[in-house]
């Protein structure tokens, strides 16, 4: 396809297959993606038992999405570099660990939030 031409562009419907098949691709290779998805249900799971409020709900939404959309960018990114070159190049080496090192990043940030959602509806603080 080419840039900017609705020549062979899909569907807005069929670009939603395209993202669905992307994630399914990702829970299928990618064994972070799965522990983020099981740490995202536990949470879910431990909110519901201790009761969260909606806005509490809406902030363990957001963080949870923001983790598992930094892990499939990250997963993204690693597959370009990988098609890119086979050779191990400092460049790829870098561009690879930048990526992972923003979904540590984030999601050190999100346990924290998530600590503070737990503590405050908790009482604990």
């Amino acid at each position: 396809m080419i840039p900017g031409s609705s020549k062979d562009h899909p569907s807005f419907v069929r670009s939603f297959g395209y993202a669905i098949e992307g994630f399914i691709t990702a829970v299928r290779t990618e064994r972070n993606i799965n522990v983020m998805l099981l740490v995202g249900a536990l949470t879910v799971i431990a909110g519901l038992v201790v009761g969260l409020d909606l806005t509490s709900w809406c902030i363990i939404a957001i963080c949870c999405g923001l983790v598992i959309h930094a892990e499939l960018c990250n997963t993204a990114i690693e597959a370009v570099v990988d098609l890119a070159t086979s050779e191990m190049h400092p460049l790829a080496k870098r561009a690879k660990d930048i990526a992972a090192a923003s979904v540590y990043v984030l999601s050190i940030t999100a346990a924290v939030v998530g600590i503070l959602v737990f503590a405050h509806a908790l009482h604990l603080i």
